[in-house]
């Protein structure tokens, strides 16, 4: 939805027990005492591993700037593939391995530096350089999202508005968004990090990933050769959604069968409509929003299967056909757009003035701004799950979120701090200088560069304000809960009420307030990551810092190249109808932007607007978990009733839009294939090659579409057929009210 773009997808880890704290156990000096955390981390540390090695820095800096590269090239397709953590994590190794097979082993003298030796080739690739490798790849992204999120404001500027920005004051806002969320990040990791009560349980996963693939592998099929195999199919595969056969990556049956019904199409498109019965041969189509669904656990599944149901083919079908809030006949059941009374495109630029602001008398003449059904009822359902997490988090975790925090502070030092302490620790001054420096190049940006950024110098000191205020929190929960609220919505809903008809001006703030602090919360996780791997602290410092500053360089660079280079991208009505690049993320950020900046909230949801009763759903998700709390008090022994989790649920859906029904059904199938049914009845197989597959798929459809891209789509050849026309399913964009006259629709 248009403020949920960049949630946090559903949790790799399983949730702790409400009813059972992992601190259930009779500590010791020896153990951690986390049951999960004993169960999955060793106590055992070898300080004498180089870490510092020609390999990690090779391999760290070419998969930082690769991983950059695609993502920010992938983010702006129709079904946009996130090449996550663990696909570096698999590929690195057999890397890692040959490079210390084949390098030389000659010892080099260091200059100035006494005795000390240096060697290309240290000995064996050890697990503690690929753990570095990993933490250098995923620098540049808030949890996994792919690339920096700032790299949007760029994007709705120059594709959407139509306006420019100049390299430096767009290499700025990207660097120092990211890098302020490492500087709040410092200052709290002694609080969130190093007690061993704040276990982060989503690291738990990325442990057991790198020491199953460190254990001695003699078996025929190994993981290496496995991966190679699967890579290599996945490669030649995306050959036929990619390029030669693009319908199969949405099969929307229903819209074949019905060609000349709108409702029909509503109901099967799988791209623009409620999905019913659409599948995909395509893996970008499984994993683009989601991620991949062959590291999600089947609760995890469940949960969303359950909230997409709910959501999609009960509230939906209820407001539009049998209800019709809103006039929602008058527009699409799905869609992203903004549209006036009339159900035509809201003119967006028309409503822009010479100084990038709101233009009154052009707004006026257009009239109010009207959403799709599905759009207006996501908003509903994401400020529901804002509200709902903090209550759910508060009345089922709060006393153990309590307890854990105090304990943060009596306990003494487990085993795994005890172990860090052989290294030295990062001077707090470093932090102290790198937040000064940061917070003092981004005023430079607000008040020299403000006629391209917006954000009054004000806004920067607020924004700041509300990341730190909330990071702390945020972390406890995140680290003991495994649950991040998205706090984004306030941030935009603040910022529109406070200085309105500023569309950049708002998103840089949410960028600077909520994306700093998502930020932080993602590098705290892989400083535990490091914490449990016995990872030097400077060597995590940086790294960290360097694949930051990496990353979002390369994220920029690869958005201006695409930007000017490929006429009329985004604009998905200017472009042919199998292009691929109608970047579905930037369109519900740039909408966004006009209605929480350029229109403002006040003209959409407060007294100006016409979606003014969404508010309720603030109330209806603050009081939903405290009913689920009361029936578990007053039926204890209902074990189901603690199971409602009403984030998630009302949340299942915060991806869509951009994502759509077909990316849910899919991942769903899939999902439930490897996750219950293969983890079942084969789970040797599923323990030794699931996390492996999944990396090979993300692997071998990225090579193949970037391939794709540099022969054929940068000369734009393609191929015109059936197959190559879409999913057939034009009609499911058209309004079912009468009266109402949209090109290329049917009149009622």
């Amino acid at each position: 939805m248009g403020t949920l773009e960049t949630e946090t997808p559903i949790s790799t880890t399983k949730l702790p027990d409400p009813e059972k704290p992992a601190m259930d156990v009779e500590e010791d000096d020896d153990v951690s005492p986390i049951e999960q955390v004993r169960l999955t981390v060793t106590n055992t540390d070898d300080p004498t591993l180089p870490v510092w090695t020609f390999r990690m820095w090779f391999l760290g800096l070419l998969s930082c700037g690769l991983l950059s590269f695609l993502n920010q090239f992938f983010a702006y397709r129709t079904e946009p593939l996130v090449i996550t953590q663990i696909t570096i994590q698999v590929a690195s190794l057999p890397i890692g391995r040959f490079l210390a097979a084949v390098l030389p082993k000659t010892k080099f003298r260091i200059p100035g530096c006494g005795s000390r030796e240096f060697s290309l080739n240290p000995g064996p690739f050890n697990m503690k350089e690929h753990v570095l490798i990993s933490i250098f790849a995923n620098a540049g992204s808030a949890f996994g999202s792919g690339s920096a999120y700032a790299v949007g404001i760029v994007n709705i500027i120059k594709a959407f508005y139509g306006r420019s920005i100049s390299f430096l004051a767009s290499w700025l806002l990207i660097i120092t968004t990211q890098v302020l969320g490492y500087g709040w990040a410092g200052l709290l990791r002694k609080y969130v990090v190093e007690p061993a009560h704040m276990w982060w349980p989503s690291t738990l996963v990325q442990v057991s990933l790198f020491r199953a693939l460190h254990e001695k592998d003699d078996r025929r099929m190994t993981r290496a050769k496995f991966f190679v195999i699967a890579l290599v199919c996945s490669f030649s595969w995306y050959l036929f959604p990619g390029y030669l056969f693009t319908t199969l990556t949405s099969i929307s049956w229903v819209c074949w069968a019905f060609p000349k019904s709108v409702t029909a199409q509503q109901l099967g498109s799988g791209m623009r409509g409620l999905g019913l019965g659409a599948i995909t041969l395509d893996w970008t189509a499984v994993a683009s929003f989601l991620f991949s669904p062959l590291i999600s656990p089947f609760f995890a599944i469940v949960n969303v299967f359950a909230g997409y149901v709910l959501i999609v083919y009960i509230a939906i079908p209820i407001a539009y056909w049998g209800l019709d809030l809103y006039s929602a006949k008058r527009f699409p059941i799905f869609s992203s757009h903004l549209f006036t009374a009339q159900g035509q495109k809201y003119n967006i630029t028309a409503i822009v003035n010479d100084k990038f602001e709101l233009d009154l008398l052009q707004y006026e003449q257009q009239g109010r701004i009207h959403l799709s059904m599905f759009f207006a009822l996501t908003y509903g359902f994401g400020f529901a799950t804002i509200a709902s997490t903090l209550t759910h988090v508060a009345l089922f975790y709060g006393r153990e979120i309590y307890q854990r925090y105090q304990a943060s502070y009596k306990e003494k030092e487990d085993i795994h701090t005890r172990l860090m302490k052989r290294y030295k620790d990062i001077p707090s001054w470093w932090f102290y200088l790198m937040l000064g420096v940061t917070l003092a190049v981004s005023l430079v940006l607000c008040i020299v560069l403000n006629d391209q950024v917006q954000m009054p110098w004000w806004g920067l000191v607020f924004a700041s304000a509300m990341a730190f205020v909330f990071t702390l929190p945020i972390s406890i929960i995140t680290a003991t809960t495994n649950q991040t609220p998205g706090l984004n919505i306030i941030t935009e809903y603040v910022m529109g009420i406070i200085y309105p008809g500023r569309p950049i001006a708002n998103v840089c703030f949410k960028t600077y307030g909520y994306m700093s602090m998502d930020q932080a919360v993602s590098f705290l996780n892989d400083f535990k990551l490091g914490h449990y791997m016995k990872i030097p602290p400077r060597s995590m410092f940086l790294v960290q810092f360097i694949g930051t500053m990496l990353a979002g360089t390369v994220n920029l660079a690869v958005a201006w190249w695409l930007l000017t280079s490929i006429e009329n991208i985004c604009q998905d009505d200017l472009l042919p109808a199998d292009s691929p690049w109608t970047c579905p993320g930037n369109r519900v950020f740039f909408d966004a932007s006009v209605i929480w900046g350029l229109v403002g909230p006040r003209r959409i949801f407060g007294t100006l607007g016409n979606y003014q009763a969404m508010n309720w759903f603030f109330l209806g998700g603050v009081l939903g978990p405290v009913l689920v709390w009361l029936l578990h008090k007053a039926f204890p022994k209902q074990s189901w009733i603690p199971l409602i989790n009403l984030p998630v649920l009302l949340g299942s859906t915060g991806m869509m839009p951009p994502a759509t029904a077909l990316n849910y059904n899919s991942w769903i199938i899939v999902g439930t294939i490897f996750n219950f049914f293969i983890f079942r009845y084969r789970k040797q197989w599923w323990q030794r090659y699931n996390y492996v597959l999944s990396a090979a798929l993300d692997a071998g459809v990225a090579f193949m579409a970037v391939l794709l891209y540099f022969s054929v789509g940068f000369e734009n050849k393609s191929i015109t057929w059936w197959g190559t026309d879409g999913e057939h399913c034009d009609l499911a964009t058209c309004p079912t009210a009468k009266g109402i006259v949209v090109d290329s629709c049917p009149v009622n």
